[in-house]
């Protein structure tokens, strides 16, 4: 078998790899951007080959999760403009910095990503207990929902109606109707269906991860879990569509600056593409059975490596 089609199968399983990881937690760019140096691509042409190649599996891990995402209307239509603020003035930094400031940070970026690779279980668990006690309170924490990230906009539940109906339930902020004019006409909403929508901090951070992701990219799933984890009351598979699709959107903005303003190696891409496709329909569909530690350990091996290779 020559080199260049192991080299070819190396760089599509690295794409199928990361797809699949994506859309379960994030970090697989710590699996394709270390597979693209190791066969000697630059780091900025690495970096951005592999971004323009996620994108389609970002989106295929988004329509897996389709169920999920349903009734998250205005939660995505919000914070998807600040993924797409971010990821687009990070796209510009990239180009915009020398390269040798890119290779100089790579290591510190990589090493920042597996640190939260390695925390992301006790992010989880944290969240986790987070939200039990949320659901514990008196009040069935519709009050407190928007306390952490400034997430105040518990009482926008009338709006998301786009879930399906269903008798009110316990928790339900209903109070909005009151706020919105609508005195006395509350539509009726199932209580997943009451969501919050994220305030302006939750907004600046959400941006602020988008800014990391357009730039680099690696573990941006993490963050996005970890932010939207702490400020909605909501399950985490709910919460984690939301992140497949800001991931998403974050890589395509970043993808289209790439390609209008720099080259891109469209046979790396298109490799990393087509795993990635693959990919992002196994992760959401057996990928949440995969045992986690699997998945960690995978990233953190790879990440490792590549950081030695960088700081050789």
């Amino acid at each position: 078998m020559s080199h260049d089609l192991l080299q070819a199968l190396a760089i599509f399983a690295a794409g199928l790899a990361a797809g699949t990881i994506n859309t379960v937690v994030g970090s697989g760019t710590l699996i394709t951007f270390p597979t693209l140096l190791a066969f000697g691509y630059p780091p900025v042409l690495a970096n951005v080959s592999n971004n323009v190649g996620l994108v389609p599996g970002g989106f295929s891990g988004a329509h897996g999760y389709r169920a999920e995402l349903a009734g998250q209307r205005r939660r995505v239509l919000r914070l998807g403009t600040a993924s797409l603020c971010g990821g687009l003035a990070g796209a510009i930094l990239l180009l915009v910095l020398p390269a040798g400031a890119f290779k100089a940070i790579v290591p510190a970026l990589i090493g920042i990503a597996l640190v939260m690779v390695v925390f992301q279980p006790r992010l989880a668990a944290w969240v986790a207990a987070r939200q039990r006690a949320r659901a514990a309170a008196p009040t069935g924490g519709a009050e407190d929902a928007g306390d952490a990230g400034d997430a105040g906009d518990a009482g926008d539940a009338g709006d998301a109606g786009d879930a399906g109906d269903g008798p009110v339930g316990p928790g339900v902020a209903v109070g909005a109707a009151v706020r919105t004019g609508a005195v006395g006409v509350i539509r009726p909403v199932s209580p997943q269906a009451a969501l919050q929508v994220g305030g302006p901090v939750l907004w600046v951070l959400v941006f602020a991860s988008g800014v990391y992701g357009g730039y680099f990219g690696a573990a941006q799933g993490v963050l996005l879990l970890g932010l939207m984890g702490v400020a909605f009351t909501d399950s985490m598979q709910r919460i984690n569509a939301v992140k497949n699709v800001l991931a998403g959107l974050v890589n395509g903005v970043a993808a289209v600056v790439f390609i209008c303003a720099t080259h891109v190696d469209w046979g790396a891409a298109g490799l990393i593409a087509a795993g990635s496709i693959l990919g992002g329909q196994l992760g959401a569909r057996i990928g949440r059975k995969l045992p986690p530690w699997a998945l960690r350990a995978a990233i953190i091996c790879v990440g490792t490596v590549a950081l030695v290779k960088l700081l050789a």
